[in-house]
Parts: C-alpha cells; structure tokens; sequence
C-alpha cells in the first residue's frame, strides 16, 4: 500500500509539473492588442522578423530582416595616424580631446553605420469590435487574435523557410496596406543619439517606390551605395470567409546574388497554408523537446520559457548572429538604439550563454559562423589598429566585423577575441567535437594568443602588461577610463586565453604550443584585491561605486577562474565581492544587471540571492511582452535608470541564470540544484546538458533531491557531487563506477551509456 501511495504521489507531481509546463508555455495573453511596437506579439527565425500590435485604429505588423543593414564606413575613423600607439601617446600628453573626435564621437553623431527597419503592414480592422483576446502560443510560435464580431487571425513565421504567413477567418474581405518606413521627411522628432536612434531621414535615402497589384504589394528600398531590399506581400481568399497571405523581405548585396521577395513568396504558394503550418510546427516540436524545467516560482518559470522562445525565433546556425534587437528592429520612424549593432564587450556574449545547457548547440552556431566567416576582416583590423599579427575583434561591429568605434576603451579593447573564445571554448566543451576543436576552437585561440602576446610586454616587476588597459564601461569614454596597467577585466581574460589554450593544446596533443601557453599565463600578475579580499576594477581603483557592468567580476562569471569549488580562499574573494556589490547597490544597474546578478550568486550557492535577483529582472525590467527594456519600469528604485530602449542581451542571461541554480558543470563535475532557494520544494529539469557532452536530469521532491539521471552523448568520464545522503542506482547501462565515496561518485561513460541515481 505504502508503494501504491508513494507511485500514486510521484506521477501527481509530475503531470502537475507537465501541466504548469504547458500553461507557461501559453506565453502572451492579453484582452487588447498591444499598443506599443516594443510590446508587439514577437516571431521570428533568425532571419526574418514580426511584431504585431495596434497602431492607432489598425493592426500592425512590423516586418524586419537581419540583413538591413546601411554599410557605409564610420565617419573619420580610419584618419591616418589613428591607432593603439597613438591613443596611448595622447593619453599620456593628457590630450584625450584627440582620441575622443576621431575614436568616439562619430559613433554619436553620424547616423550609420547602423542597422535599419524593414517595413510594416496595416490591416483596417475598426470596424469589427472590441477584441476579445490577442496571444502569442510559444509552444508553435503563433499569435493568434480574436474580435468581438467572430473575426479570428493567426500568423506565423515560419521556422525553416524565410516566409511570414497570416490567416484572417469570419470575413469576406480585407483591407491591407504596406507602408514603407519615413526614410524621406522627417518623422518629426529629430533629437537622437546611441541611445534614442536618430531619425531615419538622416540616412539621405530617396523614399522607396511601392507598387500595387490584384491583392499584392510591392516595396523597393535603395540603401548605401548598392544595398536595396524589397519587400513583398499578397493575399486571396481561400474559401468564402477565409483570407490567406504571406510575406517576404529580400536583403540585396553586390556580389551576393538573393532571390527578390516576390519569388521567395512564389515558392512558398506551392505549398498550401496548412503544409507550411505543419512543416513549421515540427520544428518547434523539435525544439522545445531538447530540454524543459519545471520550476514552483511561475513568474520565474514563465519568463523562463519566454526567454527560450525568443532565443529559437533569433537564433539559427544559417543566419546573422543575435545583435542588440535582432529581428525586431524598433518600428517607430527612428534608427534603433544603438544603432542595432553587434556588441561585443558584453551583449552579443550574452545572448549565447543559455544555448550550452538547454541543449541548443546548433542554433548557437550561428554567432562561430559569424565570426570565422570575418577572420580576415578582423585580422586586417588587429594589423591596422593594433599593428600585430594575430586576430581581435572590434568591441562594436556591423554585420560584415567592420569596425564602428564609440567609446573605444571598449569598442576597440584589445581583449575582445579573448571574450569570444570562450564561446568557441564552451562549444568544443558542451559538444566534445574533436574536429570542432581541432579545425575551428584550438585555431582560434591560436591567433587570439599570438595577437596578445604581441601587443604585451614584461614590466620591471616581471608581469606581463598591456599598454594600454580598461575595464567595460568604467569611467565611460574619458581619459581616466584607461589604466596602465591590467585591469580585472582584461587580467582575467587573458588568463582565460592563456589557460584554456595551453588545456586545448595538451588535448590535441601539441605539448610544446602547451608549454609555451603556460609560460605566458605564469606571467600575469594576481588578480587585485582589496584589504577585505574583495576585487577591484584594477589595482588604484576600487569598487566603489554602482555600475551596470560586472567587469571586475569576470573571473568569478562567466570565466570561472575564480571558483567556490576551488576551496576556502576563492569563496571567500566570491562572498566578499557580492556583498560589496550589493552593499553599493544597483542605482545604476541595466536590467542585465540583475540577470547577470542571478549567475553570479548561482556561482556563490546562494539560491535565495539567485532567486531575487532574477526575479527583479522579471518584474521590474521587462516589457508586458517580455522583451528587456533596460530601466527599472516599476521606477521603484530598482535603479535610476528609467528609460525603455530594447535589447535583448538581458533577456538570454536571465535564462542562464536559472539553468545556473539548477545545474553547474564548470568545475569539473556535475552538480544538480546547486544554488536553488530552500522554499522550492518541488523542482526539476530534463535534458539539460552539461560539459563533457551529458544529458542530465533531475528530480527535487518535498525539498531532497529524488533522483539524477545522466546520458553520455559522446562517452567519457565525469564526476557527479551527490545531494543523498544514501542513495541506489536504478539502472546503468555502458556505464561503470570507478570511484565513489558520500560526496562524489567518478562515472566511466561509453558512448550513449546511462545511469540512473536515486534517493
């Protein structure tokens, strides 16, 4: 009986957990329409993009594409003498005017490079009532609308194909129209800037032609020097209260020969609506079956998965990687903030933490794609820039790595390529691909090791310095923004470089390129550490005051340099250091702040922290459609910056953060629920994955971890920290126990070997 009681209790919990499951993964329900492009119902796959809202009386679609980009070079920022050399001369002739006319003020006050809209359309819908409900299912990517009169829409973009597709049910006619962005005239509001996007008509374009046909439109927009897009959309009537239409934008490019839209949605009416419909729910159904958690916080849970729809309708190995808005370029007569950018001095980074442990390698290709793609782009930068050989990227880039500038301590910091090898690192680690290691990871870290080395020198003291160092985005674009000597920031990167490249190099076998990373790596000093053992921007300057940028506290996360794991002496550098950091507080913290937060106090075992900290971010920095706005939107003093521009950088590193509460695999070993608050009595997760190439899953019932199951992709070993106190296996296969004792059990995998532990 007591069996049938406890088999009776388990399956309750998990079709409770299943069922809370699917009712987050709903996603959007609103009773309107939302009223704000920047609250639009989102869809997207990587290339293409729709936001659907209400503007004024009529229903909204703004249309994008990835790939709108206007190319023309940086204003002034190649003027000759420009350079690493030449900065520091000006900083150390206190002449930091110089640096600033050439290196960053271009950025603020010419209006491209940047990233541009696509188009919108509008569907005359005033005449059919109050609405009685407009959402977004994140489980097959659709939003669906319903009015008053009986009136139903859908639409969808599709995941596998470049089409967007709408239904309009219950009528017998619509009324549609394309309308271009104001390119020509102003929109009327011509104050701009990095952060509030200048008006479109200072890009000089001459507005596009639009052409009507038998229920069709077509857009023509010409760009900088030979870019134009086209745009295309069409319609019919598919029984006698049923409309149907499609959509497509095409990006244009000398020397890169596209399809035009019209063929694009051509190809598309071969199929029917309900074959694509088909064909697109697969893909989703795919991707949600990769992992699932199941959390007894709903708001956390519910963002949770927001986050992971956002991140498959972004994200995809074919296409651009995830810039500040990808898809979802701001519709509303302006140039996105920040230009729309790729920024690679913290949000690009970002946006791809959470693809490792939710098991979605593949669409975190997209951004390693990117950046082997432009190799020679970025090498021809570190030699222009830099005057070494080698490769760095630019900290702010167009879609083609061309370098943008703006605040160079950071725009042009030569650490950049160290950051976004740990992405190249984390594949190889998550993927266990040695032919990824070997021809794309290792090659890499190579040419990263062989710039720094360069541009390094050894000072009297015997450490191994840059000229010239920062610390994102400390002391913003000023002179005393600079440090002569490393920073914590760059300090940790390069020893991250250095570390990983001598591991790579023994891996593959290569144990004099190994040694010689060694040696380099033993001559960076110690991190700087204040009295109280706390870290420090760089060794004169402490952390004392709020900012929204952790750089200071990289070696903690994500590089993991600094490990609770590693014993006394780094916890407490971890615990003293997050109390100084909320001991100064968050006055000026972006919402990715707080969800950068959530990983950090992860990686301090500190649940309830976690917990509030993405919990914040949740609540207080995130549109109704969950999009990251920035500033605190409650203005309840979460922080002093108030302000809505969109980005989405905040919105990845949320999900990374609860992935780290529930599962940690940086230090060598598998650990489940290792920074979970104690009132989480019920918890789980399926599927995550873990360094070393293993599935894991794991059950937490009445507040005790239940059980633990593990699949080697690749085979192996590994070392799982064991949360029971006694505990059984269920079952093992291709799977052998080398050693355990009550704190740690050491796995022998073969490939796609399992096992089993329970309570």
């Amino acid at each position: 009986m007591k069996s049938i009681i406890l088999i009776s209790l388990q399956l309750f919990l998990c079709f409770s957990s299943l069922a809370q499951i699917e009712r987050n993964r709903i996603g959007l329900q609103f009773d309107k329409i939302p009223s704000r492009w920047d609250e639009g119902l989102p869809l997207g796959n990587g290339l293409i993009g729709e936001l659907i809202w209400q503007k004024e009386d009529k229903l909204r679609f703004s249309l994008d594409h990835a790939e709108l980009w206007d190319m023309r070079p940086m204003k002034d920022l190649h003027t000759p003498g420009f350079n690493y050399k030449w900065v520091k001369e000006q900083v150390l002739a206190d002449n930091y005017v110089a640096v600033q006319k050439i290196g960053d003020h271009p950025y603020d006050r010419e209006p491209a490079p940047s990233k541009i809209p696509g188009a919108a359309l509008e569907f005359e819908v005033k005449d059919w009532g109050g609405v009685k409900q407009a959402m977004l299912n994140i489980e097959n990517a659709e939003a669906i609308i319903l009015w008053q009169n009986g009136v139903k829409m859908t639409s969808f973009v599709h995941a596998k194909q470049n089409i967007g597709y709408f239904k309009f049910e219950n009528l017998t006619d619509l009324n549609v129209k394309l309308l271009a962005p104001k390119y020509e005239g102003s929109s009327g509001n011509t104050v701009g800037g990095p952060v509030d996007g200048d008006d479109l008509a200072r890009l000089g374009y001459k507005q596009g032609k639009i052409t009507q046909g038998d229920r069709s439109y077509r857009y023509i927009q010409q760009g900088w020097g030979e870019f134009y897009y086209d745009v295309y959309v069409t319609w019919k009537k598919t029984s006698a209260k049923t409309i149907e239409g499609q959509w497509a934008i095409s990006a244009h490019y000398p020397n890169k020969p596209q399809p035009e839209a019209p063929k694009i949605v051509a190809s598309a009416l071969a199929a029917s609506y309900t074959a694509a419909w088909q064909a697109h729910q697969s893909w989703w159904a795919s991707f949600w079956a990769k992992s699932s958690v199941s959390l007894p916080d709903p708001v956390l849970e519910k963002q949770y998965y927001l986050e992971l729809y956002k991140f498959g309708s972004v994200a995809r190995s074919s296409t651009p990687p995830i810039s500040l808005q990808a898809v979802w370029t701001a519709d509303n007569g302006r140039i996105p903030p920040w230009k729309g950018d790729f920024h690679h001095d913290l949000n690009t980074q970002l946006s791809y933490w959470p693809s490792y442990a939710a098991n979605h390698l593949d669409e975190a290709t997209g951004y390693l794609n990117h950046l082997d793609q432009n190799r020679e782009q970025y090498k021809k930068y570190t030699k222009w820039y830099f005057g070494s050989n080698g490769l760095n990227v630019p900290g702010v880039t167009t879609l083609l790595g061309e370098e943008m500038g703006g605040w160079i301590q950071y725009s042009f910091s030569p650490t950049v390529s160290a950051w976004l090898a740990q992405h190249y690192y984390l594949h190889w680690r998550y993927s266990m691909d040695k032919d990824f290691l070997k021809t794309r990871a290792y090659p890499w870290f190579r040419e990263v090791a062989q710039h720094l080395e360069e541009i390094t020198y050894i000072d009297k003291n015997g450490y191994r310095q840059l000229p010239l160092s920062s610390s994102p985005e400390i002391n913003d674009n000023k002179k005393s923004a600079w440090f002569l000597e490393n920073t914590n920031y760059d300090l940790a990167l390069m020893r991250f470089l250095f570390a990983k490249a001598n591991e790579l190099a023994l891996e593959l076998n290569l144990p004099t390129e190994a040694e010689r990373y060694l040696k380099i790596l033993n001559q960076f000093q110690a991190y700087h550490l204040s009295d109280n053992q706390e870290l420090k921007f760089s060794k004169d300057l402490p952390y004392n005051k709020s900012h929204r940028h952790f750089s200071h506290l990289m070696a903690i996360h994500p590089l993991g340099e600094i490990r609770w794991e590693n014993g006394p002496k780094h916890r407490e550098i971890i615990q003293n250091s997050l109390k100084l950091l909320d001991k100064v507080g968050p006055a000026l913290w972006c919402g990715y702040s707080y969800a950068w937060e959530g990983s950090l106090k992860a990686r301090a075992k500190d649940g309830e922290g976690a917990e509030a900290a993405l919990s914040d971010f949740a609540t207080a920095f995130c549109s109704t459609n969950s999009f990251h706005l920035n500033g605190d939107q409650t203005k309840s003093g979460k922080s002093s910056m108030t302000y809505r521009p969109f980005t989405l950088e905040g919105n990845f590193a949320f999900a990374a953060g609860i992935q780290e509460m529930l599962l940690q695999s940086y230090a060598g070993q598998i650990e489940v629920f290792p920074a979970v608050p104690q009132k989480w009595l019920q918890a789980s997760f399926k599927d995550l994955r873990a360094e070393g190439a293993f599935l894991v899953s794991a059950q937490k019932t009445e507040g005790v971890v239940s059980s633990i199951e593990i699949k080697a992709e690749k085979g192996g070993k590994t070392k799982v920290k064991l949360p029971f106190k006694t505990n059984s296996i269920e079952f093992q296969k291709g799977v052998k126990v080398i050693a355990k004792n009550t704190e740690m059990m050491e796995l022998l995998f073969e490939k796609n070997g399992r096992i089993k532990i329970n309570k």
